[in-house]
């Protein structure tokens, strides 16, 4: 069984710097590329834009020595549209993981902290794009809105009622290796904003495998997800076409529409984050400290058992 953890490489609260002026009252910020329009809401003129390429699948990064758009998983020999575990090679070997609307069925992780390892049919599999086996890999299934929040910079609500254990959206980007998740945060400044999420999976006994994900310069909507130490999306990583996972966010709860999304972005879900992750202390001392040169970030989530800090990971500058 894998167990996954997650880690924001650096403390950031999502407010984007003037980068572009534009018109974005009723812009597609996907440009097409997803099937369903990702709307961008604009309320003032406080907030301008950022500058980065839409991509809604990750994208191969310096450093990352497999291409996430590759086919390196083997495929099922199904001759029906549908997939089902008495005959499926896919579920046989990883087991079934959404039941026969898409929905999650391990929602353990949501409590425990863990999660089970999500394998879906891939580029290879006979079965059609109707089989329940082919959830992430569809995109977006419900209407997201960028919009300005009040004190967090750019913010994503969903504009219809989602239910529990639904897929929301992926955290794409850039694929990277530990090194270059390492110059790029030696490299900011403190007024910047970060986006590297990292991923530890262990499979065993001295089997640890390390995602880094940075949307920062290539990204889809994910990128605009705050914080919350009271997150509504748990992330999942799941596994499409290549054995680089996808960090899939799915939903912990029902949602509402006009609901901001957020998750932790260390990884917990209701304020349990992974024990290997560095305490996020409310301790006045620390919250005024820097930290290797990193300074803490306040977190302005609002929940009743906020920590007052956004999560923060050294290990990648160890």
């Amino acid at each position: 069984m894998y167990i996954c953890l997650w880690s924001v490489c650096s403390a950031g609260v999502l407010m984007e710097t003037p980068d572009m002026n534009i018109n974005i009252d009723s812009l597609d910020l996907s440009n097409g590329l997803e099937s369903v329009p990702v709307l961008i809401k604009k309320s003032s003129g406080a907030l301008t834009f950022p500058v980065f390429q839409y991509s809604p699948d990750n994208i191969q990064g310096p450093g990352c020595t497999v291409d996430p758009s590759e086919v390196t998983l083997p495929g099922c020999s199904c001759i029906s549209h549908l997939c089902f575990t008495e005959s499926c090679s896919c579920l046989q070997t990883h087991g079934q993981a959404y039941n026969s609307t898409g929905t999650l069925l391990n929602l353990s992780r949501t409590h425990s902290g863990y999660c089970s390892p999500v394998f879906e049919c891939n580029a290879l599999c006979p079965c059609s794009d109707f089989c329940s086996n082919r959830v992430v890999q569809g995109g977006l299934r419900f209407r997201l809105e960028v919009f300005s929040t009040k004190n967090r910079g750019w913010g994503v609500r969903t504009l219809e009622a989602i239910p529990h254990g639904t897929f929301v959206c992926e955290y794409a980007g850039e694929v990277i290796s530990f090194e270059e998740a390492r110059r790029r945060q030696l490299a900011q400044r403190s007024e910047e904003n970060n986006y590297i999420i990292a991923v530890r999976e262990h499979a065993g006994v001295d089997s640890i495998t390390e995602t880094f994900v940075d949307p920062a310069m290539a990204g889809n909507v994910g990128r605009f997800l705050n914080h919350s130490c009271q997150p509504n999306l748990f992330m999942q990583p799941v596994r499409v076409h290549s054995v680089v996972p996808r960090l899939a966010l799915f939903a912990g709860r029902n949602i509402d529409a006009q609901e901001e999304l957020t998750f932790d972005y260390s990884g917990g879900y209701s304020n349990q984050p992974p024990v290997e992750l560095l305490s996020t202390q409310s301790d006045a001392a620390i919250q005024a400290s820097r930290t290797d040169g990193l300074q803490r970030k306040e977190c302005r989530c609002g929940g009743n058992n906020c920590v007052q800090l956004l999560p923060l990971d050294l290990s990648i500058l160890n």
